[in-house]
């Protein structure tokens, strides 16, 4: 069968899209991508899977503030439906699966022209506006929260639990510690900020630096172009990104500070990590951070600090205190965990995979 993928802007619109990849490739079924010209999801499918053509189309952004480029939005967003439409018809898929993000709305709009079933993935507790857009012309939509299978139509929705990566299960906590120069005497604090990274939780960090250092060992993925090879210390590890080696960091963490990103915590539930989620604010983001943390919050998952919290002189005094009272309250919230695991992504996978290919099926 020949399925065409859809999504970017943020690797959190991608990388459900990569987990799903190559189960259908291994199965002999024909994968394109189509995204924008010069989004990550460009950069991240052509370096993880560089034999899926991959099809750059216009695309369009509505921003939650005034400027000027909003005037020209409309018209990349119909070039986009054009460009999708053509792509579409050149391809002859038998199913597109979007993960969200602008990028996707022209190509689901598309899809519907051309009487192609369409799957779409929301991944965060409170929909995006992209999926919103897109959710009419899908023949069903994927939730990751259970609570928001109510923003949808009930007879498309389907609710199966977090897609992720299954080599994030593949690393070697050895091979992590060995990658940071660390002992195993002294407990790991992995900090990770997105794609992006997050400078408000890098300054706090690095205010309090001296003091992080003598309870944790630090691994910081500082995101693109923040590393401080000035603060280079023992038992200080930094890294702008992590791709390969990111299982076995993982592997090698103890907890975790992170933004709240949908599919970042749901790999951290599952590989079973106290989390600290420092979500996005509402001058940041839509608000879909501070949902997902709230929900991970009430059922024992993480603990939670405010964005706000981290400004100021004593935003890193704030946010070591917060990491001391998750590792004191850790065991407590490994046993809220414990139902979740390597299974439960296992089961998640499998169901989104028979309902991609049911779908192309029913229509080839």
């Amino acid at each position: 069968m020949r399925i065409v993928f859809t999504g970017g802007g943020t690797a959190g619109h991608v990388m459900v899209n990569l987990a799903l990849i190559p189960h259908l490739l291994r199965d002999g079924h024909d994968v394109f991508y189509i995204g924008s010209e010069k989004g990550i999801e460009r950069r991240l499918v052509e370096a993880t899977f560089p034999q899926v053509p991959y099809t750059a189309i216009a695309s369009g952004k509505l921003r939650r503030y005034w400027t000027l480029e909003n005037v020209r939005e409309p018209g990349r967003v119909i070039k986009g439906l054009f460009d999708a439409h053509r792509s579409l018809r050149r391809f002859k898929p038998d199913l597109v699966f979007s993960k969200g993000g602008y990028v996707a709305v022209p190509v689901i709009w598309a899809a519907r022209l051309l009487g192609i079933p369409a799957i779409i993935h929301e991944s965060d507790f409170t929909p995006g506006l992209a999926n919103r857009l897109s959710a009419p012309f899908a023949s069903d939509i994927i939730v990751t929260f259970a609570e928001t299978k109510t923003a949808f139509p009930e007879h498309k929705v389907h609710y199966f639990g977090a897609i992720v990566r299954p080599e994030i299960f593949q690393g070697r906590r050895e091979k992590g510690f060995e990658i940071c120069r660390f002992h195993p005497r002294k407990p790991v604090l992995l900090i990770v900020g997105g794609s992006l990274g997050a400078r408000r939780i890098n300054s706090a960090l690095r205010q309090a630096l001296n003091d992080f250092l003598a309870h944790f060992q630090l691994i910081h993925l500082t995101g693109e172009g923040n590393l401080a090879p000035e603060l280079e210390r023992p038992g200080y590890c930094q890294l702008a990104f992590a791709r390969e080696e990111m299982p076995d960091l993982l592997a090698a963490a103890d907890l975790v500070i992170s933004r709240a990103g949908a599919n970042t915590i749901f790999e951290l539930l599952y590989m079973q990590k106290p989390m600290l989620l420092v979500p996005l604010s509402l001058a940041q983001s839509r608000g879909d951070q501070l949902k997902n943390a709230a929900s991970f919050e009430r059922q024992g998952f993480a603990h939670v600090l405010s964005d706000e919290a981290l400004a100021g002189e004593d935003g890193g005094r704030r946010l070591l205190d917060a990491t001391l009272k998750l590792y004191e309250a850790r065991h407590t919230v490994l046993e809220s965990q414990q139902p979740y695991g390597e299974q439960k992504a296992v089961e998640a996978l499998s169901s989104v995979l028979q309902l991609i290919t049911a779908r192309a099926h029913k229509r080839k």
